[in-house]
């Protein structure tokens, strides 16, 4: 993420964004754990999410966006009132 540190990204647990094929998902970075709501940008691959949940027990909400090249996922959220970051995020591996 451009602004936070892996540090502060994997500080509780390791950063995760999913996507689920129902149009939720989850987005998880230091203390920053939302549930997101999420649509296809019409005419791209592009996918456009809003989010809601807790900062350190602190309600926070926003949007974002993501596009998927290969196994590589880029994007950016946007707290509301607040930061805003670039990231990058790649497929996990399978666990058995």
């Amino acid at each position: 993420m451009s602004t936070w540190d892996t540090d502060y990204i994997d500080m509780v647990s390791p950063g995760l964004v999913a996507f689920k094929k129902s149009g939720e998902g989850h987005l998880h970075f230091g203390c920053v754990d939302v549930e997101l709501d999420w649509r296809i940008e019409a005419g791209s691959e592009k996918v456009e999410f809003t989010f809601t949940g807790f900062d350190e027990g602190s309600e926070v909400s926003g949007r974002g966006w993501a596009e998927v090249q290969k196994s590589r996922m880029t994007g950016k959220i946007f707290l509301h009132l607040g930061d805003e970051s670039e990231f990058v995020a790649r497929k996990a591996a399978a666990t058995a």
